[in-house]
């Protein structure tokens, strides 16, 4: 493990200080590889499904496993994305002269190398190698087991086009050991890993929080609110409900739970449960009173905290803004939360108030996405605090440093 953190770590001093066109050259000849590649590509994606669904994965993480032709195209065109951005790498964040006479820029580089390890989705592997090529790191990946031959499938592509392009092979570097042993070796690397970014479920977070010694931005549950307001427009309020819920449930911005002011309980809840047939509705009596325990079961507190990434919606009614923010607050993940009103105070509050990384007014958590925010694909979004927050693209894959050009002065 460590000797494949070693030639990342050679290979991120020479993406440093490659230059955009080289980059750019870089990312198309991978994009046109895995399109190339295609027939190659999902045999091994085949072989991890058909694996996964002997093993009793459950049918939404068979989904985020598998790869379509229409997903290799996406991973395609996110590469192509990514190389029409602008290139941090060398932006001037600032600069300003002092009494002294030096004049100091403070310059955006790249962090080094980036250490992502994550759970079944293989698009991740060409998302996160794109992102951190085109911001001059190197990017060493360790993925799920689950995926294993279609990672190293779609590694090894990308590989051969920077090569092709003239850049180091090892600019990507993927891990094949998956056990847990190694996966703890990987998050302590802290003389080669500049920072890791965990993709996955509670069980990989809480794994990072107790190993790992190497910085890290956690990518963390997507336990995500709808509440509509008591001015909402409720044939709004039930588009963006059930797109929220039911556009690809197995995702981080999915909604996971349905907050509803009680003054618009019984119009809404009714019309809106028949929109979601086939989702199970868990609620609190309020909400069963008005639905009936036909068509919803009754909610845990467990339940309001929890991120289903499944066809299952909590539904809790409240008697105002204040318990909305409130219980919102107290049950998310600090991921994307979401308000439906008419009402510009009540939107202005929720925005204010609730601590997320993403809030949203009038609109469906689903767009909380690098790509949906014009970063080109993302390489997680993170919940935490420090560095970054929100979907991270190109900007949050680099850090900055201070350039001071002086005349000979000296400090006195």
């Amino acid at each position: 493990m460590a000797s494949l953190a070693d030639r990342a770590k050679a290979a991120a001093r020479q993406l440093a200080t490659t230059d955009t066109a080289t980059k750019n050259r870089a990312l198309s000849l991978a994009a046109d590889r895995l399109e190339q590649a295609r027939g190659d590509l999902l045999e091994a994606n085949r072989g991890d499904v058909e694996a996964a669904a002997a093993a009793g994965m459950s049918a939404t993480l068979v989904d985020r496993l598998t790869l379509t032709d229409a997903r290799l195209e996406a991973m395609a065109g996110g590469l192509r994305k990514v190389a029409d951005l602008a290139d941090p790498v060398g932006e001037i964040v600032g600069g300003w002269g002092v009494p002294s006479g030096l004049r100091i820029s403070q310059v955006r580089v790249p962090l080094g190398v980036v250490a992502i390890v994550y759970e079944s989705r293989p698009n991740v592997t060409s998302d996160a190698a794109g992102l951190c090529l085109k911001s001059g790191n190197a990017a060493f990946l360790r993925g799920s087991s689950s995926a294993l031959n279609s990672n190293l499938a779609i590694a090894g592509v990308m590989r051969d086009a920077y090569e092709q392009a003239g850049l180091p092979r090892d600019a990507l570097v993927m891990v094949s050991d998956t056990s847990h042993a190694a996966a703890t070796e990987f998050m302590q690397l802290r003389d080669s890993i500049d920072c890791l970014i965990p993709r996955g479920g509670p069980g990989l977070i809480a794994s990072i929080l107790e190993n790992a010694t190497v910085p890290y931005v956690i990518d963390g549950d997507g336990n995500c609110h709808v509440y509509v307001d008591a001015s909402a427009d409720l044939d709004m309020a039930r588009r963006i409900v059930v797109n929220a819920k039911t556009q690809r449930p197995s995702v981080c911005n999915a909604a996971e739970s349905l907050v509803v002011h009680r003054a618009v309980a019984d119009d809404l809840l009714p019309p809106l449960a028949d929109d979601l047939a086939g989702v199970e509705l868990v609620g609190d009596e309020a909400a069963r009173a008005i639905l009936g325990p036909d068509r919803i079961g009754e909610a845990t507190e467990a339940d309001y905290a929890t991120e289903f990434l499944d066809l299952k919606l909590s539904v809790k009614v409240v008697d105002g803004l204040d318990e909305a923010i409130a219980h919102v607050n107290d049950t998310g993940s600090g991921h994307s939360e979401a308000i439906i009103t008419a009402d510009l105070a009540a939107a202005d509050r929720f925005c204010a108030e609730v601590d997320a990384a993403a809030v949203l007014v009038n609109a469906s958590t689903r767009f909380v996405d690098g790509e949906e925010f014009g970063f080109g694909a993302e390489i997680g979004i993170s919940t935490q605090k420090l560095h970054a927050r929100g979907p991270m693209g190109l900007r949050q894959l680099t850090t900055t440093k201070y350039v001071v050009r002086g005349e000979g002065q000296v400090r006195r």
